[in-house]
């Protein structure tokens, strides 16, 4: 099943003849049965204004460095185990929202992800269980400013910015995805792919990323783990983001992401 959140707050399930609006929250219905489905008349896909899934997870856990082709590319080192940063829930925008540029010498840059969604409360989890935690899968833009990123020593103002985290446009229960571990993985910017892998390039899986956080903090249904990103970001090329671009993402199975890049706002 596929979840949205529309503008006005509503949750509705994604279907091929429309939107069906259900009641309560997206979060509600994950990690449990699905819904009887049949409206008459369902709402039209091309009239809903759709909103990021979750507006202000609880928590945004980003993983550095799991994808092997990606750490190749900066001349890294593969981890041992995963390398975790917080992204602040108030980053998060949805599908056709700007990204807005920080003011001064910035540099940046996008990076494909496969975000997953926790559905049930999880502590100390493992590996083997993961999945009964899992609610669904989703599209994630974790956009970060390297300039901060290397200059501050930690993460948190380069990831966390508001409208950093571009998320959606939907999320899809894992019903619908056979593999998380084999899902293509792209992001175009103006119509140029720069980012072309599949999941199957994580060091580290879906499983044991989610064992592994629930080992540190408890997970909360609501929450994202966006799983990191492939080769090909600007900080391997030196090609960054600026006004008026176009930041298109999209996972097999899972939709396809689309967000502007806008300039600073006024003073």
């Amino acid at each position: 099943m596929r979840l949205c959140t529309l503008t006005d707050g509503r949750t509705a399930a994604v279907l091929r003849g429309g939107l069906e609006v259900l009641p309560g929250s997206l979060v509600d219905y994950l990690c449990r049965p699905a819904p009887t489905l049949g409206a008459p008349e369902p709402l039209p896909y091309d009239e809903a204004r759709i909103a990021p899934p979750i507006a202000r997870p609880g928590k945004i856990v980003g993983v550095g460095l799991n994808y092997a082709d990606h750490a190749r590319e900066g001349g890294k080192d593969l981890p041992e185990r995963p390398l975790l940063f917080a992204k602040l829930s108030s980053c998060v925008i949805g599908p056709g929202a700007d990204i807005l540029t920080p003011r001064g010498d910035v540099l940046l840059d996008y990076e494909a992800e496969l975000a997953v969604v926790i559905g049930r409360p999880a502590r100390r989890v493992d590996a083997g269980s993961a999945h009964e935690y899992i609610g669904g899968y989703a599209c994630f833009n974790d956009v970060s400013e390297r300039n901060a990123q290397n200059s501050d020593g930690q993460w948190l103002r380069a990831k966390g910015a508001d409208t950093f985290g571009p998320f959606g446009p939907w999320v899809v229960t894992p019903d619908e995805v056979s593999d998380p571990q084999a899902l293509g993985i792209r992001c175009w910017v103006n119509g140029e792919l720069r980012q072309d892998s599949s999941t199957a390039e994580m060091v580290i899986p879906v499983p044991e990323l989610v064992s592994y956080c629930s080992h540190s903090f408890s997970l909360e249904p609501g929450d994202v783990i966006a799983t990191g990103t492939p080769a090909g970001v600007g900080m391997g090329s030196g090609r960054y983001l600026a006004p008026g671009d176009e930041v298109t993402i999209a996972i097999d199975g899972l939709g396809t992401l689309v967000n502007r890049v806008a300039a600073p706002p006024a003073a």
